[in-house]
């Protein structure tokens, strides 16, 4: 009996240790996140039923992150968006459950969409949390790089410094826009100055003819450097791909896209140009993008075209899509600009309905139908009639942004 008591008394003294993931709220989020390098966090509302059922999984795989990977700086978190609604607005929470992750201090572009399992969420943090930098160990390697991709390289004398620690933590943030490369000591000496770092970004050769770019800032300077990393890697004009189809809808701006042909490199390049001389002002206001178009057939079907006439310029909406009349034109200045302007101020769609605005008297929605003495319509008039009967082609990719059904919305969406 007396050596119950005593076991009875020692698990008392020993403290509880809770599983699952932790609590976070605005009194240790910032703690957690300043001393953490990967905070995985599920935001929640425990009245919805996509959060509940989301809540035993995301606790397993938070006792699993937490057993494989003590010691890496890792914590998985939750919060109830119910009783801090501060943090959902902070995080720009607008559906439940959504999983995002901070790495290294920065809130990543991406939530995430992969699966909800226990080794799921432990896959995916791993992945996230390993080097993404390539060691360069002959600088033959540097010449070899796929014209393809955009690079952010670093000479340096040696490894273990605060640049060389600077340049791990934007290559962390960055890692799904650019690629990086690093080279140490004798491999890459005669690539830069005795006793100085140096880090240059390489444009992808298929969008610029441009060389490469030396960061003439301070390295140590982390908010520095990341600023300028983060501008040369995150480019006017992005590629749309299935993989990253839903975060670029989500951004909710209508798409400007270039549909090409996979080894048409000349058109890509024309494109970044016209959206850096004559589009920057129109970024607040519509997404640029390049897309394959042999990947992307079935949007140039609803077009009327096929991989035969690409190149080929149009806008999607997000209700309809319109067409960029004629490639060529892109060449003349004002066009694209113009195509835009029509677009917000819904000439696209008044003209798919009723022709070019002529300098005419212009037609109301609703079209007067005047049949003349042999009771037919005029030709003019019946053509306007036909037009006003069909609707430009629906929006394609309005299809790839997550589904209504996935996630509950916000109380005060509702």
């Amino acid at each position: 009996m007396s050596k119950a008591l005593v076991l009875l008394g020692i698990l008392f003294l020993v403290p509880s240790i809770d599983s699952g993931a932790v609590q976070l709220d605005p009194n240790n989020i910032d703690m957690t996140i300043a001393s953490n390098k990967f905070v995985f966090i599920n935001f929640y509302a425990d009245w919805c039923r996509f959060s509940q059922m989301l809540a035993p999984l995301w606790d397993e795989g938070a006792d699993k992150i937490s057993q494989e990977l003590a010691g890496q700086g890792v914590v998985v978190g939750k919060v109830d968006c119910d009783a801090h609604g501060s943090l959902g607005t902070k995080y720009h929470i607008t559906k439940y459950p959504t999983i995002k992750y901070i790495i290294n201090g920065e809130l990543g572009k991406k939530e995430y969409r992969g699966q909800r399992s226990a080794e799921g969420f432990l896959e995916f943090v791993k992945d996230q949390i390993k080097s993404p930098i390539v060691e360069v160990t002959d600088i033959k390697e540097l010449n070899e790089l796929e014209d393809k991709k955009m690079y952010v390289i670093g000479y340096f004398e040696k490894k273990d410094t605060a640049e060389h620690e600077n340049f791990k933590k934007v290559a962390s943030s960055l890692k799904d826009a650019c690629s990086f490369y690093a080279g140490f000591g004798e491999v890459v000496d005669k690539l830069h100055p005795p006793g100085q770092d140096i880090i240059a970004f390489r444009p992808s050769k298929a969008r610029s003819n441009e060389e490469d770019e030396a960061f003439l800032g301070n390295l140590r300077n982390f908010d520095e450097f990341s600023a300028w990393a983060q501008e040369k890697c995150n480019p006017l004009v992005r590629e749309i791909t299935f993989e990253n189809a839903e975060e670029l809808t989500e951004e909710g701006l209508p798409f400007l896209i270039l549909f090409h042909n996979p080894d048409d490199t000349d058109s890509i390049k024309e494109y970044n140009d016209l959206v850096k001389k004559e589009l920057l002002g129109e970024r607040s206001q519509v997404t640029f993008l390049t897309a394959d178009g042999l990947k992307f057939a079935h949007p140039l079907h609803h077009l009327g075209k096929s991989k035969d006439d690409l190149p080929l310029i149009a806008v999607d909406s997000f209700r309809h899509m319109y067409l960029f009349p004629k490639y060529e034109d892109m060449r003349t200045p004002g066009k694209v600009r113009q195509f835009l302007q029509d677009l917000y101020s819904g000439k696209l769609h008044r003209e798919f309905h009723y022709g070019p605005d002529d300098g005419e008297d212009k037609e109301e929605e609703n079209v007067v139908v005047v049949i003349d003495a042999t009771g037919h319509i005029p030709r003019e008039k019946e053509n306007r009639v036909k037009r006003d009967n069909r609707a430009p082609p629906d929006s394609q990719f309005q299809h790839l942004k997550p589904s209504d059904n996935r996630y509950s919305f916000r109380h005060d969406e509702f």
